[in-house]
């Protein structure tokens, strides 16, 4: 077995994060195997996984020999010769990074080494999970009971918050949680660089991390969707609301979007309240409970005044205003006004 583990904790369901429940935090040990599959498409999880697992394999034997295999050219029994005894009984590491792009002869000759492996010989594949080809040599790879490392990507931003957190956490320091949403807001879209903010904060900024140190660093960086203006429209925070609003434009995200994402809220919310139970509107149970959550500030009258705002904007949007973006901003402070109003 080799010395030293590593875990990263993902959430698996993945989903779109304004359809998925909070997924369930599973703790996934990357430990080296004769043979390990990496599944999904996180770049920044894949990478992780990459050199907990190479740093293992080398702690083995540091003299370790390193083949990397192209799978959409291999040829039938390169693997044979890859992991057969070498000359001074180095280990060996052979790394195939696109699976999916296997040859047949590829298929077949991982499917007749996983029943019976190599001594001294780790063989690490990444495959995207989903429809990709090649799902049966991932299949006969877990079902062999080799390790799969879930790597799927992570969407929403509360599971981006919790990886920040797990970082803070592993190096025994404290950030500010209206940080840990700063550094999501200006990096989230792309989770190398938030994590690679995230770790040099730690670095340079001694004691507890601040939203101030953040926006030091990143200022001007912040992305934003139209789900995320959605969210804060719902809570009423307007400042908020509108900061993301600029930034969404300033990053090329268009004003029907936007409304289309802060009308599907509003929608669910209606429907929730005009019924009461929830029962017969063809909405999953989490739908229902969320719509729930976001009703808190809001009554009838209000949102029957976010509906009709957000008409007109669609109107405005669609031809009858000179100034779409205006007509979008003009929306999200009508409805943040609307928020707790009775």
């Amino acid at each position: 077995m080799p010395g030293g583990r590593a875990t990263l904790e993902v959430a698996f369901e993945g989903r779109d994060f304004m359809a998925a429940p909070r997924g369930k935090k599973i703790p996934v040990p990357v430990e080296l195997a004769p043979v390990v599959l990496i599944k999904g498409k996180e770049g920044l999880l894949i990478d992780r996984a990459m050199a907990t697992l190479r740093a293992q394999a080398y702690e083995q034997d540091p003299n370790l020999e390193r083949s990397d295999v192209q799978a959409s050219n291999y040829q039938a029994g390169h693997l044979d010769v890859l992991t057969s005894p070498s000359l001074f009984g180095e280990a060996r590491l052979i790394l195939i990074p696109e699976l999916e792009q296997m040859t047949g002869a590829l298929a077949d000759d991982l499917l007749e080494y996983v029943s019976s492996p190599a001594p001294d010989v780790w063989i690490i594949a990444i495959h995207p999970g989903g429809n990709a080809a090649g799902k049966r040599v991932v299949e006969a790879i877990a079902k062999a009971g080799f390790p799969v490392i879930s790597a799927e990507e992570i969407k929403n931003d509360r599971d981006k918050l919790e990886l920040i957190k797990e970082e803070v956490r592993s190096a025994h320091r404290r950030m500010n949680a209206d940080a840990m949403q700063a550094i999501v807001d200006a990096l989230g879209s792309d989770l190398r660089s938030m994590m690679a903010a995230v770790n040099q904060l730690l670095t340079d900024v001694e004691g507890n991390v601040t939203v101030e140190d953040v926006r030091r660093y990143h200022a001007g960086r912040i992305e934003a969707s139209g789900f995320d203006v959605a969210d804060a429209v719902i809570a009423g925070d307007a400042a908020r609301a509108l900061t993301l609003l600029r930034h969404a434009f300033a990053t090329g995200v268009e004003g029907i979007p936007i409304v289309a994402a802060i009308a599907m809220k509003i929608r669910a919310m209606a429907k929730v309240s005009a019924s009461g139970t929830g029962k017969g509107l063809g909405m999953a149970p989490w739908q229902i409970d969320r719509a729930r959550r976001e009703l808190r500030g809001w009554s009838d009258p209000s949102l029957a005044g976010a509906i009709k705002a957000l008409a007109l904007a669609d109107e405005e949007l669609k031809g009858a205003s000179k100034d779409p973006q205006r007509a979008v901003e003009k929306a999200v402070i009508t409805l943040c006004r609307l928020h707790s109003r009775p």
